[in-house]
């Protein structure tokens, strides 16, 4: 059964098919995608999760192997199958067809792949996929859609604007969904629901951020937590609003629990993704050596709360709680 992207939250509310293809260009929405469909996975009672991303000369034995394997509880489980260039080859194929005709019991299966060419969609693997499950394409919204797009996001965090400041939002992040999702979490964080005016649009979205932000987030992903520190109580000294500080700080981690699941050798590509380049690079893979994934999602649930903090719906100090998130995470 064919798909889009919008229509899966109902198919989901609906029944958890025991087979999900997602397949799309854009970073962002791909995620957001596989995101809904491991939620429900976990709902349903998936506790425990095999990831497989082809690359090289990838063992598809394995595949095999783990679809036929229960845990010895027998719990169910999620096989989540990442197949970056979107070709699996010869051997591929024909374990692709081979496990759509025998789908293992208690299993929810992703398959995550670009979005398919012409020759891709009518093979044989690609057809056995569409046909034991739910093919989800993802398409990118055309460049004249964007600023409807952002429209639609903003309102999910219960904001909303003029058509002229969706507009030059759209111009300033030039087609990059994820930047337009940054600046629209970024407005979430700086103002409260309601109208946003054209003047707190242009502000927020021009005024990125102090330079010592930058070099806040250059200390974290260095693990330089001393100057990470010094950098936070100048910060708090000067006035600035804590919302800027934890979005920049949620901008990088983000990232990086982006990052943290991939290969090494899928990395490069998804920094490209990101727009990670340059020495910023650098500074990502010395994180991704440092932390492990568990520490990455574990920081972002404490932003959660130290989010939650700023708003004014839990008790805390934010100031306090992003200095102890520093010296967990820094080295020095």
């Amino acid at each position: 059964m064919r798909i889009k992207a919008e229509q899966l939250p109902a198919q989901l509310a609906r029944n958890l098919t025991a087979l999900y293809v997602v397949h799309g260009d854009e970073p962002l929405l791909v995620q957001e995608t596989c995101d809904l469909v491991r939620q429900r996975a976990r709902e349903s009672g998936c506790s425990q999760r095999d990831l497989f991303v082809v690359e090289g000369r990838f063992d598809w034995s394995g595949l095999l192997d783990a679809s036929r394997n229960l845990s010895l509880f027998a719990e169910r489980k999620l096989v989540e199958l990442r197949i970056p260039s979107g070709k699996p080859g010869t051997e591929g194929a024909k374990a692709l067809q081979l496990y759509c005709a025998t789908l293992p019991p208690d299993t929810v299966t992703l398959v995550v792949l670009p979005r398919p060419d012409r020759a891709v969609s009518q093979s044989k693997w690609f057809t056995a996929l569409e046909d034991a499950g739910v093919s989800v394409a993802v398409f990118t919204p055309a460049t004249e859609r964007l600023p409807h797009w952002i429209g639609e996001r903003l309102a999910r965090s219960g904001q909303r604007t003029d058509a002229q400041s969706l507009r030059f939002i759209s111009d300033k992040v030039e087609g990059n969904l994820l930047a337009a999702q940054q600046e629209i979490d970024k407005l979430a964080l700086l103002y409260p629901p309601g109208v946003l005016t054209a003047t707190q649009v242009r502000d927020a979205v021009l005024d990125v951020a102090r330079f010592d932000v930058f070099d806040l987030t250059d200390a974290l992903l260095a693990g330089d937590a001393r100057r990470l520190i010094r950098i936070l109580h100048g910060l708090h000294d000067e006035g600035e609003a804590a919302t800027l500080v934890l979005w920049a700080i949620t901008r990088e981690l983000r990232s990086l629990a982006r990052l943290v699941d991939s290969s090494p050798e899928q990395r490069g590509r998804r920094m490209r993704e990101l727009g990670i380049r340059d020495q910023r690079q650098s500074l990502f893979e010395r994180a991704l050596r440092r932390l492990q994934p568990g520490q990455v999602h574990a920081a972002m649930q404490r932003l959660a709360a130290i989010d939650r903090m700023i708003k004014g719906l839990d008790g805390g100090d934010p100031w306090l709680e992003m200095e102890r998130l520093a010296l967990e995470n820094g080295q020095s």
